[in-house]
């Protein structure tokens, strides 16, 4: 479906998939639980989900002649810091605003992990004192007005990357590049679990998995309010003109459960916490307290509610992120209040 768009290449290749065999035991074994490691994607900057994304968006601002990405986010975004990197990486400037999307107390939080890689990278840093949104934001514009105001060419990358009219492409191609290794492995999977803000991961996702019938098997377990399905929609249908699907994007194609994002966006619940030391202590993947953490709880929760049937195949997407809020900080590590049975190959039990 992608053969017509250009594609700058920043990954690795295609990301493993590794079966978590533990973690699907103490959840019972009714289910088997794999993971693709979208952390593992690249060697810029730790990678994740947003080189998918800007690997089709590169070749239009160097066909724009542009000197400068400018694009938004959180203080410790994950997609700002692949920006930078990206900049780096093609010879062009960066300019980042970095908006107050999470409440903290940490008096370094502006000055420490993400947003430090990205001043390392050479990024034009902006801190600005406003709230979360994913929409269009004015701190963007204007950054984008003060580069073409001394002189510069800036390319204008939205939050997420995901309301670039190509923003989407690149996890239609992560659908693509699954089929191929369900080839391999000798099975499908039969659901996918997500996280989703922004909107276009899930929304490409979406698109691609239409094609052999799985789009409703896409879902998001750590949903954002109702402005993020509107935009996963938006993200979708567009993209499905693109690619020439030929197929109607419907708004129960869009599933996000909005039940695992609490207390608010970029502040993980004790739920999470568990979910990301359980993760890590049975399988030695760490992730992360913004996304990966709360998708894995909602996964978890749903395995244990018996959402997906006895027998089931679920492929967890583990999009790397770093730790904005870092785990040290975010989690109390004390080494009793979570142990794993050394039994557990047998009896996989949380003492």
């Amino acid at each position: 479906m992608l053969n017509k768009f250009e594609r700058y290449p920043l990954t690795f290749g295609p990301t493993p998939i590794e079966k978590l065999d533990r973690l699907g035991k103490h959840q019972g074994g009714k289910v088997e639980i794999y993971a693709k490691r979208e952390d593992c994607n690249s060697g810029l900057a730790f990678g994740g989900n947003k080189l998918r994304k800007l690997e089709y968006i590169i070749p239009a601002a160097i066909a724009s002649k542009a000197d400068t990405l400018v694009s938004i986010g959180g203080v410790q975004s994950n997609h700002t810091r692949m920006v930078a990197a990206v900049a780096a990486k093609i010879g062009m400037k960066c300019v980042l605003v970095q908006e107050s999307w999470v409440p903290h107390e940490d008096a370094g939080y502006d000055r420490v992990r993400n947003i430090l890689l990205s001043r390392i990278m050479g990024a034009e840093v902006r801190v600005v004192d406003e709230g979360f949104d994913i929409g269009i934001r004015g701190s963007w514009e204007a950054a984008l007005d003060e580069v073409k105001s001394r002189g510069g060419r800036p390319y204008a990358i939205p939050a997420g990357a995901s309301v670039h009219t190509l923003g989407g492409l690149g996890y239609v191609g992560f659908a693509e590049e699954v089929r191929a290794q369900e080839k391999q492995l000798g099975f499908g999977f039969d659901y996918i679990v997500v996280c989703t803000v922004t909107g276009s991961t899930q929304a490409g996702m979406v698109v691609g998995f239409a094609r052999d019938g799985r789009r409703r098997n896409v879902i998001d377990a750590s949903a954002t309010p109702a402005q993020a399905k509107a935009q996963v929609l938006k993200i979708a249908r567009h993209t499905s003109t693109l690619v020439e699907l030929g197929e109607e994007i419907d708004d129960d194609d869009v599933r996000l459960l909005e039940g695992y994002a609490y207390p608010s966006y970029g502040i993980p619940s004790e739920e999470t916490k568990e979910a990301i030391r359980l993760c890590a202590r049975l399988e030695g993947m760490i992730i992360d307290p913004v996304y990966e953490g709360k998708s894995m709880q909602g996964m978890i929760d749903l395995v244990q509610k018996g959402f997906f049937p006895e027998g089931s195949k679920v492929l967890y997407v583990h999009l790397g992120g770093v730790h904005r809020r870092s785990t040290v900080t975010a989690i109390p590590f004390a080494t009793a209040d979570l142990e794993i049975s050394a039994q557990s190959e047998h009896d996989p039990t949380l003492l």
